[in-house]
């Protein structure tokens, strides 16, 4: 099983944003140190949540600090970007980086961020699959690229720097339509860490119906899945531990998100979504982390797990799980399923 971080840049409180981002390449470089495989960068706008406004300038930072683990970016908000300036930037992180970035985008949502940028609610709706297309032809290896759709047109252009073998692009998908168009693609997933095991095995079960309509081996995609992930000696203490840093964390940041027709975000109680979450995912002892990553993998068939290890709030503690799970979690999983 490959075990990855996922930070979000999380600012909780008494801690300035750029502490946080400081944090956020501290834990990168402990994940190196550790001996896991790598780690995804989030990128939000605008709220307190998560800090980092440019994953794939955070994976540069990051890319500069350590030798071996990949880094990348789970995900940039393509609906916000132009799809050839990032994957200009993909290209260009892979090569000074000897092949260890690694990209993966979301469509995002409705939120203000559409109407700062510029790129309005129709681009959101209705474009992210045309920006996927222009931003999967621009990392293909192609030495010219040419658009023209609806939202992109213009007249063919060199590469520079041109990929020196094609670079793979996750799709971050919380809905169905998301999943069809990757799987329509053939691009792989990024499942998020709001869905237990059933939710997942059920989109990766449409994924692999529709992958196959389009001549795709879905076999084959390297979905990855995302998990709260916290260690401690038993798993009270684990669970205590979460339950009194991150509600204030995930309450203070949601309710920051503004809809671009403005309205309010999304509404949720936090202390119920973080119990949800301590329910279905590694939070305990390293066994029972282990077994839970262990069963899901077998559930879902997902082999690639993103550890979100922020939820307990402190440095240290944060810093300690990620050893823990080098030292302790990664073993018992070396040899496969556990029984």
């Amino acid at each position: 099983m490959r075990l990855e971080l996922f930070l979000a840049g999380a600012k909780f409180p008494g801690v300035t944003a750029g502490e946080a981002l400081a944090r956020t390449v501290s834990h990168g470089v402990t994940a190196e140190r550790a001996g896991l495989d790598g780690v995804w960068l989030a990128e939000h706008h605008f709220i307190s949540y998560g800090v980092c406004p440019s994953a794939t300038v955070a994976a540069g930072n990051l890319l500069g600090r350590t030798e071996r683990i990949t880094v990348g970016t789970a995900a940039c908000v393509l609906s916000n970007r132009s799809p050839v300036a990032l994957g200009e930037e993909a290209v260009a992180l892979d090569a000074m980086s000897g092949g260890r970035f690694r990209l993966g985008v979301a469509r995002g949502g409705p939120w203000v961020d559409l109407e700062v940028f510029g790129t309005g609610i129709e681009r959101f709706a209705e474009g992210f699959g045309e920006s996927l297309d222009v931003l999967c032809d621009w990392v293909s290896g192609k030495p010219r690229v040419a658009a023209d759709g609806r939202f992109f047109r213009f007249r063919e252009v060199a590469v520079v720097p041109k990929p020196a073998a094609p670079l793979p692009v996750w799709v971050a998908a919380t809905s169905t339509s998301t999943v069809d168009l990757a799987a329509r693609r053939g691009l792989p997933l990024l499942l998020g860490v709001h869905i237990g095991d059933a939710a997942k095995a059920e989109l990766l079960d449409r994924y692999r119906e529709t992958a196959e309509m389009f001549g795709h081996d879905a076999g084959t995609a390297p979905h990855a899945a995302a998990y709260l992930c916290h260690v401690a000696d038993s798993r009270e203490k684990a669970a205590a531990e979460v339950r009194a840093a991150m509600p204030g964390w995930i309450g203070a940041g949601v309710a920051e998100y503004v809809r671009i027709d403005g309205s309010a975000g999304p509404a949720r109680d936090p202390a119920a979504y973080v119990e949800t979450l301590i329910g279905m995912h590694p939070v305990g002892t390293p066994e029972h982390c282990a077994e839970v990553l262990s069963r899901s993998a077998e559930r879902t068939g997902v082999q690639h797990a993103l550890l979100m290890v922020e939820g307990a709030g402190g440095f240290e503690a944060t810093g300690t799980t990620i050893e823990r799970i080098g030292a302790e979690v990664a073993p018992m999983l070396a040899g496969g399923p556990l029984s």
